[in-house]
């Protein structure tokens, strides 16, 4: 194979990792009950398909390929640690029995993500990790991703990770969807694991696209299943409503170059109107129940934004002053500085520019966010704004710097660009 079909061949390797990864794990984790296995057995079948793509060609269903490579080198794994006589092998010999009763070829159920998701977020591990581990396993994201996307360490991220499959593995943690009284305990770490992995798709943290489609499809679709399995849950309604809010919006995201394209100059006929009549139904219901837990409002404040946003008919019209109010009640509930800072570029709309400087400067102590791309370019807009253009151009500089993606660099040098 030339070079070029070589480079084609691993592009494809790359995309169906993205895509596929997290839905393979989680078939072959039921299958053998190990999502530590699991992990490694797909992540081996990868590795196959690096060396048999390019002479074989790449199949109709990647996905189908990688979880049925993977069945069969855990398969392999079985037998092996299965015909050993210590007393470890029993569980190996268990798994290998339920996995040999499976068909050869296996489509991904997605019942397979949700369930592993209930276990990641299961309350024998730290909370700290449930997110963490939900979106190295149901997601395929690698630690580093995942340590940007939670504002955390590498290490520490990858420590909690190996920690908390060793431990799935050890006390035998079941891999299922718990019964409905069980359901509770493990809800808000549920609705926080499928919005960050909506986050992760909607605005990735690392690579050459801005947008992952598959997560931000995934992630709407786990968000419908958990409101099917917690109806009447004021957190899950919320939460399925911010996405479809911020979902409907999407396809205006990126010009046809995949260059970004800002809240203010997007078509807004582009957006799915579909998707917002739903949203803001879901929003209705979510809002029209009696008694809510802060996790709750903070979904039903951050939806009613997106609402805001997505109800707008022009971008002159967007109401700023409700949105900072609903920011104030957001911050009044989390110390995020995500927070904190959509606040203040809110105020700058608002109030002007001037108040929202102080907020901005505030934010830029916040070790959390010393290497925010965002926080720089909000202050280079504010900058703008106020006529400050060498202050502009050096938060701008700073912005494409810190641009974790492709299209946030070129945006960000864009804009610096056409300063005067």
């Amino acid at each position: 194979m030339n070079g070029d079909g070589a480079a084609a061949t691993a592009d494809a390797v790359a995309a169906a990792f993205r895509t596929e990864a997290g839905a393979a794990v989680a078939t072959v984790a039921r299958l053998t009950g190990d999502v530590g296995r699991a992990e490694d057995a797909v992540q081996e079948a990868f590795a196959v398909a690096l060396a048999r793509w390019p002479v074989d060609g790449v199949p109709d269903r990647p996905g189908a390929w990688i979880t049925t490579t993977a069945r069969n080198r855990a398969l392999d794994v079985l037998r092996r640690e299965a015909g050993r006589p210590a007393r470890e092998a029993e569980s190996a010999r268990a798994a290998l029995a339920a996995l040999e009763g499976t068909p050869p070829v296996l489509h991904p159920v997605l019942d397979d993500q949700l369930r592993l998701l209930f276990t990641c977020c299961h309350p024998a591990l730290a909370r700290e990790v449930h997110v963490e581990l939900a979106l190295r396993l149901v997601c395929g994201l690698r630690v580093p991703e995942i340590a940007r996307a939670l504002l955390r360490g590498d290490e520490a991220v990858a420590r909690r990770i190996h920690r908390a499959k060793t431990k799935i593995r050890d006390a035998r943690i079941p891999l299922r969807v718990p019964p409905p009284e069980l359901l509770a305990e493990r809800l808000p770490s549920v609705l926080d694991c499928v919005y960050l992995t909506y986050t992760e798709g909607y605005a990735a943290t690392a690579g050459d696209d801005l947008i992952r489609h598959d997560l931000c499809d995934e992630a709407v679709r786990l968000a419908r299943l958990v409101v099917e399995l917690a109806p009447g849950r004021p957190g899950a309604e919320a939460l399925l409503a911010l996405l479809l809010l911020q979902d409907a919006r999407r396809p205006a995201r990126l010009d046809a170059g995949g260059d970004v394209v800002v809240l203010a100059d997007q078509d807004r006929t582009r957006w799915d109107a579909a998707r917002i009549a739903e949203g803001m139904r879901w929003l209705d219901r979510a809002s029209s129940h009696s008694e809510v837990t802060a996790a709750d409002a903070a979904y039903l404040y951050q939806a009613a934004v997106a609402g805001e946003h997505s109800t707008a008919p022009t971008w002159q019209a967007t109401d700023w002053p409700a949105i900072v109010v609903l920011y104030d009640r957001l911050a009044a509930l989390t110390s995020s500085p995500a927070v904190l800072l959509n606040r203040a570029v809110a105020v700058a709309h608002a109030d002007g520019p001037a108040s929202a400087l102080p907020l901005l400067a505030a934010l830029a102590d916040d070790p959390r966010l010393a290497g925010s791309h965002r926080l720089a370019l909000a202050l280079a807009e504010v900058h703008r704004r106020l006529g400050a253009v060498d202050a502009a151009r050096a938060a701008y500089a700073e912005a494409e710097r810190r641009a974790p993606t492709g299209p946030e660099r070129r945006h960000a040098a864009r804009m610096r660009a056409s300063l005067p």
